[in-house]
Formats: structure tokens, C-alpha cells, sequence
């Protein structure tokens, strides 16, 4: 089996980081392709970066597509392309924001989300309502630590992140936390264990849950909103990207 694993930013780090970590829970015989595209944003921060980050993304799911993977993750928190990706792709395609909050409703009555810049929350609040969950997140929280900043493992970072947990437990009554961003993907193990509640990423989750799909044979509904694009060309200097439907 191969998952694509997108990261819609262009921080090759970051990919790399989020890559070992799908890998360390992968199933033995998966294969994890973790990419990211060559034009876009370094970060994703708000509704802006996620904008000018889709023809990127939608590029390399396309070519994911070509290639013949069993299913694709995409990498930013919030689920930056979900719909349109889950209309290009036949394989099956999975948000890290939508897995993460699904995971934590399973395991905690109640979760809140300690995401990075405030800009972030209300693009997460969204989400929340059109999954259904919003009544299941206590609360979202900014750390106010920059996506790059997580990159670097800075100290004060780290110690933010911590007093949004510690505030979350304490003031909103949560059992469990959701991290907010894929830059914290190696931050969980480590949180879980000082905080003494789950703590659950969103790249990993996103990859068990793609695989479980994958041997089940369930793939995206092609009927109405996730039919395949229409075959059309795109003007401007970005190539077409071509419908998979077989008829296109």
C-alpha cells in the first residue's frame, strides 16, 4: 500500500518531520510518500496561505493520482483543499484536522485545540461545525507560536503549548487535546506524558485512518458534491489540472 502524504506548505523540514512520523505508525508493508509542493507558502496561517496554497496541493494529489496511491493525507490542520482534493482523487482523502477530531471524540467527552496563531481559529471553529463536533470541542486555543517557530523547537514555544494545555485542562474542562498544526507532530508523545491526558496529532491519526479505508476498499463517493472536475483548461501559467473520472 501507498499514502501520499501531502504537506501544502513549501518547508521541506517540515515534510520530512511529518513524514518519520507517518512512517513510525504505518503498517508494515505501507509506504509513505511525504511531499510538498514547489510553489506556495511556507507556512499556512489563516485564510490567505491556505488561498494561494491550493493549485500546489490539488498538483501534487493529481500526480499522487497518476502514480496509483491507495490514499492520500493532507497535512495542514486545517484541512487546507479537503473538498476539492476528495473531488480530484479516485483513492480516499483525509484532512489531518477532521481525523484528529474525530480520534479525540472517541477517546474524551470533551477536547479542546491549542493551534498556533489566533488568525488560525476561526478557519478550526468552521471545520468543527461542518463535521458535526463543534458541541464536542470545549474550546479552540492560540499559543501565539508561529508554524516556523515550532520548526525550530524553540524553548519559548514549547513552554507556550504548555500553558494552553494547562489552561485547557484547568478553565475549559478537557480530557483530551487536539494539536492545532502538523508542525507539532513530534510534540504529542511528549505532551501526553507531562500533562497526564491524551494528546492527539492529526498526521498520524489522519494515516491509520487512511489505511483502514484503503483495506476496506471504501474509496469517495463520486455521486453529486465529489464527482470528478469537469475536464476544462485553466488559464495562466499554472499547468491544467486534468479530471481522473475514466471518461476525461
Amino acid at each position: 500500500m501507498e499514502i501520499l502524504v501531502v504537506n501544502p506548505n513549501t518547508t521541506a523540514s517540515m515534510t520530512a518531520a511529518i513524514g518519520r512520523a507517518a512512517e513510525r505508525v504505518a503498517a508494515p508493508g505501507t509506504r509513505i510518500i511525504a511531499v510538498n509542493p514547489e510553489t506556495g507558502p511556507e507556512s499556512i496561517e489563516g485564510f490567505y496561505d491556505e488561498a494561494i496554497a491550493l493549485p500546489g496541493l490539488l498538483a501534487e494529489v493529481a500526480r499522487g493520482e497518476t502514480r496509483g496511491v491507495d490514499g492520500h493525507v493532507l497535512a495542514c490542520f486545517d484541512d487546507t483543499g479537503l473538498d476539492a482534493a476528495r473531488a480530484l482523487a479516485r483513492a480516499p482523502v483525509v484532512g489531518i484536522g477532521e481525523a484528529a477530531f474525530h480520534v479525540a471524540s472517541l477517546i474524551a467527552g470533551r477536547f479542546a485545540v491549542v493551534t498556533t496563531l489566533s488568525r488560525s481559529i476561526p478557519a478550526i471553529e468552521q471545520n468543527l461545525v461542518k463535521y458535526g463536533l463543534a458541541a464536542r470541542c470545549a474550546r479552540v486555543r492560540a499559543s501565539e507560536v508561529p508554524v516556523l517557530a515550532l520548526e525550530r523547537r524553540e524553548a519559548n514555544a514549547c513552554k507556550r503549548i504548555d500553558a494552553e494545555i494547562e489552561a485547557a485542562k484547568r478553565d475549559d474542562r478537557a480530557d483530551a487535546i487536539v494539536l492545532g498544526c502538523a508542525g507539532m507532530v513530534d510534540f504529542a508523545a511528549e505532551l501526553t506524558a507531562r500533562h497526564a491526558l491524551p494528546v492527539v496529532d492529526g498526521v498520524t491519526a489522519a494515516v491509520l485512518m487512511v489505511e483502514a479505508l484503503a483495506r476496506l476498499g471504501l474509496a469517495t463517493s463520486k455521486l453529486r458534491g465529489y464527482a470528478f472536475p469537469l475536464p476544462k483548461c485553466v488559464a495562466g501559467s499554472s499547468p491544467p489540472i486534468r479530471s481522473s473520472s475514466p471518461s476525461a
